[in-house]
């Protein structure tokens, strides 16, 4: 398989690991857009997030509940977590992926959707 994230897993391309267990790993965004952006993942490939199911939620469960262990190593109590799902919603990794974001006072505004910069 020829996915950036799995090889990030396995070891084979390097990454600034912040946190991992037996189902979660946990990295610094190469390209942050906060203070502290890291991405969790899935130790298996699951393409997206429409591909969660009965047979691989457990994965999800485990990321959720290594988030906020996360957020404690890195100092922040408040964060917002992301996934986008599929081209359109700007995902460019085809592996399941939740964006970590902290470290700022963040907005949020109805005018910012649909917005391309």
């Amino acid at each position: 398989m020829d996915c950036l994230f799995c090889k990030i897993i396995d070891g084979e391309i390097p990454s600034t690991k912040v946190y991992e267990d037996e189902f979660v790993y946990a990295f610094r965004d190469i390209a942050p857009i906060a203070p502290v952006h890291v991405l969790v993942v899935p130790k298996t490939h699951i393409c997206c997030a429409n591909k969660i199911d009965s047979e691989n939620s457990v994965y999800v469960s485990k990321i959720f509940e290594a988030v906020p262990k996360i957020a404690e190593s890195e100092n922040i109590e408040s964060y917002r977590i992301i996934n986008n799902c599929g081209d359109d919603a700007g995902q460019t990794v085809k592996h399941l992926h939740f964006h970590l974001l902290g470290g700022v006072k963040m907005g949020w505004s109805k005018d910012s959707l649909g917005k391309t910069e």
